[in-house]
C-alpha cells in the first residue's frame, strides 16, 4: 500500500488492524497518523482508547496485553509504537502470534525510520498487515505538494511565486509547511501569492546566495563566483558544506549532459534527473558548458579540494578560491549539441 493509498483508506474508515509506516520523510509519517488518530479515536475517547508507547522504553508484553484490551466506548482501541526500529529482535518475536490472531477491535501501529525486511516479523508482517514507506520526495515532487497545500488552503501561486519558494525553501516538508504557513497568513484575505509576497517572508539569504554560487559556477563568470563564495564565507558559511554543494549541482549537470547526449527530451530530463521542472532549462544550458572529459576532471578536483579540506593546515578560504577558478577554467567551451523541447 503507498502513502497515497492509505490516506484514502483512512477517509474511506477503511483502516488496517495491523500497520507498519517506516520512512525519511517524517512530515507525512507524522501526519498520516495524526489523521489516522482523528479518525479512529475521537478527541473524547482518547482518554480511554488511546496508547502511546517508545520502542526503546516498553517491553512487547505491555504493548500486547493492551492490545487484547477491549476499547471503552468506542469501537477502536489505537495503539501507536513509536520508535519500533529500538525493539529487539526477542521483542519483535513475541509479536508473531499476535499476527496471526489481532484483536478486531485493536488497531495496532508500528513507525520506524526503516526496517530490516529479512527478519521474520516483518516477512510475517507483510502477509497479514500492511506496511507503507514513505519516502522523500524528489525536488521535481515539491512543486505539485506546494499546489496541494496551497489549495487545501484556498490559495494559488503564480508560476514566479512557485519558482522562487521552491529556490528558497527546498525538499524538506516541514520547512514547506512552516513557510507556507508563514506566507498565506501575510497575504490576509487575498488568495493569489506573487513573487514579491515570497520575497517578502520567504527570506532566507543564504540558501539563495549557496544556489546562486552553485549556478555561476555553471557559467556566469569567475568574478561572480568569486565574489558569492567570498560572502558565504564572511557570513560563516562552513567550507565542507559549500564544497558538497558544488559536487551536488556538478553532479546534477552531469547526469543531464549524459542524457543530452543520448538525445533525450528536456521534460524527461527533468524527472530522470530528479531536479525542479522550473529550473530544467537553465541546467541544460548549464550541463552543455562542460565537456564529458572536463567532467571527470571537475570531479578529479573536488576530490583534492576535499582532501585538503580535512587536511590539517589547509587554508578553507584559499583552497575554495584555487577550486573556483579551476573549475571554471574551461566553462562556456562547449554548448549543448542537443536542446530538444520534445514531448
Amino acid at each position: 500500500m503507498t502513502y497515497a493509498e492509505l490516506n484514502r483508506a483512512i477517509e474511506g474508515r477503511s483502516v488496517p488492524s495491523l500497520l507498519f509506516l517506516y520512512g525519511e520523510e517524517t512530515f507525512l509519517l507524522d501526519r498520516t497518523v495524526q489523521r489516522l488518530r482523528d479518525v479512529a479515536v475521537p478527541a473524547e475517547a482518547r482518554d480511554f482508547n488511546f496508547n502511546l508507547y517508545h520502542g526503546k522504553e516498553t517491553p512487547a508484553e505491555v504493548i500486547l496485553d493492551t492490545a487484547l484490551t477491549l476499547p471503552v466506548f468506542n469501537p477502536h482501541r489505537l495503539i501507536l509504537v513509536k520508535e519500533a526500529q529500538n525493539l529487539s529482535a526477542a521483542s519483535l518475536d513475541a509479536f508473531l502470534p499476535y499476527l496471526g490472531d489481532p484483536a478486531p477491535e485493536t488497531i495496532l501501529v508500528f513507525t520506524a525510520d526503516k526496517i530490516d525486511g529479512r527478519k521474520k516479523f516483518f516477512q510475517e508482517f507483510k502477509k497479514r498487515g500492511v506496511l507503507v514507506e514513505f519516502k522523500r520526495l524528489y525536488d521535481s515532487q515539491i512543486p505539485a505538494f506546494v499546489r496541494e497545500q496551497a489549495r487545501a488552503a484556498g490559495r494559488s501561486l503564480t508560476e514566479d511565486a512557485m519558482a522562487l519558494f521552491c529556490r528558497r525553501v527546498g525538499s524538506n516538508l516541514q520547512e514547506v509547511h512552516s513557510e507556507l504557513t508563514k506566507l498565506f497568513a501575510y497575504l490576509g484575505e487575498r488568495t493569489l501569492v506573487d513573487a514579491a509576497d515570497v520575497a517578502a517572508v520567504v527570506s532566507d539569504t543564504r540558501v539563495d546566495s549557496i544556489f546562486d554560487l552553485t549556478n555561476a559556477l555553471g557559467g556566469k563568470g569567475k568574478g561572480e563566483a568569486l565574489r558569492l563564495l567570498a560572502r558565504l564565507l564572511d557570513e560563516g558559511g562552513v567550507p565542507l558544506v559549500l564544497l558538497t554543494m558544488m559536487v551536488r549541482h556538478f553532479r546534477q549537470l552531469w547526469k543531464i549532459r549524459e542524457l543530452l547526449d543520448q538525445g533525450v527530451a528536456t521534460k524527461e530530463i527533468a524527472r530522470r534527473a530528479g531536479i525542479n521542472p522550473y529550473f530544467v532549462d537553465g541546467l541544460v544550458a548549464q550541463a552543455g558548458r562542460f565537456s564529458p572529459a572536463r567532467y571527470r576532471q571537475i570531479f578529479a578536483l573536488f576530490l583534492e579540494a576535499d582532501l585538503a579540506l580535512k587536511s590539517s593546515g589547509a587554508h578553507p578560504a584559499a583552497m575554495l578560491e584555487k577550486l573556483v577558478l579551476d573549475v571554471m577554467a574551461d566553462a562556456g567551451a562547449e554548448i549543448p549539441r542537443i536542446q530538444k523541447k520534445g514531448p
